[in-house]
């Protein structure tokens, strides 16, 4: 089987013309200059939405509107972000954080200059892509690089593939005969693993060769980073118009929103396609992390979140989660201070994943990813408010839009057509497109040329449409833990 190496082309950003000589022209530039120019430039393309929420919110208290109050808040909310990511985000691979840490007093543990990395994957039932996931792993251009493969009882002839691979690469592989779920899985991945970063990807992902050494020089160049999450894209978005949707939508949460959380050291996800972690900031946790349970439950989702939020949250629950798991080997065998660790995001690491090209295959999916966010809010949510305000404002500011959208859409879209106030829902979905645009025009600015930037209205409209509806459900239905990645 031909090695897939995702080349230039949708996935990947491609700098040119006016970018490309203005880029070029501020990396030469004095790092403290640089920063100041890069905050004005950003002020002057926020300027007109700057412009319009300053003449919104000078008329909200002489005409109170619950649409308008909305629409202020939700566009503030844009101007922030987009001010964050591109004035405050620095690539951590590529220059050191301008900022302190909030603790500068905390100790840190020092890497390696080239740290030992485990690079840790479960699969079950994967047949048709694990090939290509498998061989871009060990395709990566890092030395030191430890291969573990767990197979989580597939019955599909995945099983078959990667007992092949075994003998061609050097690869250790985990074969269970009980199906533990993906968090179980990993775990037994880390029971073998002897990295100093324990560095994990998802089945139907794609790495890029130098993906490894980016994740790692953000980590050996940071101290204060607990973890580090790649940039990831879609990989087969020649799939149709869903898949498309899908990858420019990917580009903005990672470019944009990872971006701002990165900016304050706090990502809140250091999504599943390419995760690095420190050993330190996570081995204690693990035990904690395989047997998570909700409401008197097994929990076999929020795998990325409920990981990330161990490193985040550990200064104020670390203790309680080791003593809960004491006799486990990952916590008596060595115990690790519980410190305040940053989370950041690199850009420079990039990761393909395959996206549901099909309606079913994609509520599918979105239906685990609510069911992640409740059960997260319950354990992140209890100390995000500790990690400084900016931290907090983009974590609660986005949980309580998540929490209110499906009564948005449900007074603009089915209450407001039954009253015969279609004014009010023609505004309601001019706002959604607009947001759209603007996330669209951000994916223009950073892919000069692509067209594709039209497809994120697009995906705004699908959100409030379709998504919208699926928080309730999920709620309903958190007991249902079945776990698998096909994007067919």
């Amino acid at each position: 089987m031909t090695v897939l190496r995702p080349g230039p082309g949708p996935g990947t950003p491609v700098r040119t013309g006016v970018r490309h000589r203005l880029g070029g022209r501020l990396d030469a530039l004095e790092a403290g200059v640089r920063r100041d120019v890069v905050r004005l430039l950003t002020l002057l393309a926020l300027l007109p939405l700057l412009l319009l929420l300053a003449r919104s919110a000078v008329r909200l208290p002489h005409a109170f509107d619950p649409l308008t109050l909305y629409g202020v808040t939700v566009l503030g909310g844009t101007v922030c972000l987009l001010h964050l990511a591109y004035s405050r985000y620095d690539d951590p691979a590529v220059r050191p954080l301008r900022r302190r840490p909030r603790h500068a007093a905390e100790t840190f543990p020092v890497l390696p200059a080239r740290p030992r990395v485990s690079f840790l994957m479960a699969v079950r039932n994967e047949r048709a892509h694990i090939e290509d996931c498998v061989r871009s792993m060990a395709a990566v251009d890092y030395p030191d690089l430890q291969l573990v493969v767990v197979d989580d009882a597939s019955d599909d002839g995945t099983a078959d593939v990667l007992e092949r691979l075994a003998q061609e690469l050097p690869l250790t592989l985990i074969r269970l005969e009980e199906n533990l779920g993906k968090k179980g899985a990993l775990v037994r991945a880390c029971a073998v693993a002897d990295g100093d970063v324990l560095l994990f990807t998802d089945s139907d992902c794609v790495v890029a060769p130098d993906a490894v050494r980016h994740c790692v020089t953000a980590l050996v160049r940071h101290p204060q980073l607990g973890a580090v999450g790649g940039h990831c894209r879609a990989l087969n978005t020649d799939a149709g118009l869903l898949a498309r949707v899908q990858d420019i939508w990917y580009e903005g949460q990672f470019r944009i929103s990872k971006a701002a959380e990165a900016a304050v050291g706090s990502v809140t996800c250091v999504s599943g396609p390419l995760a690095a972690f420190r050993r330190e900031a996570v081995w204690n946790y693990l035990p904690a992390w395989a047997e998570d349970r909700f409401l008197g439950a097994p929990f076999r989702f929020a795998t990325d979140r409920q990981l990330t939020g161990y490193v985040l949250g550990q200064a104020w629950h670390g203790r309680a989660l080791k003593e809960r798991h004491a006799d486990s080997p990952f916590v008596r065998e060595h115990d690790y201070p519980e410190l305040r660790w940053e989370v950041g995001y690199t850009r420079s690491a990039r990761v393909w994943t395959r996206v549901p090209s099909r309606p079913s295959a994609f509520l599918r999916q979105q239906i685990r990813w609510k069911k992640s966010f409740i059960r997260n809010l319950f354990f992140t949510g209890r100390f995000m408010w500790r990690r400084g305000p900016a931290a907090a404002a983009l974590y609660y500011g986005h949980a309580l839009w998540v929490i209110a959208a499906p009564a948005l859409v449900v007074r603009h879209l089915v209450w407001a057509p039954l009253h015969l106030a279609g004014l009010l829902t023609l505004l309601y979905l001019s706002g959604v497109v607009l947001k759209g645009c603007v996330w669209g025009l951000a994916y223009r600015l950073d892919h000069p040329g692509d067209r594709a930037w039209r497809c994120r209205p697009l995906m705004s409209l699908l959100s409030c449409c379709v998504l919208a509806w699926l928080l309730p459900y999920a709620l309903l239905t958190l007991r249902r833990n079945v776990w698998a990645r096909s994007a067919a």
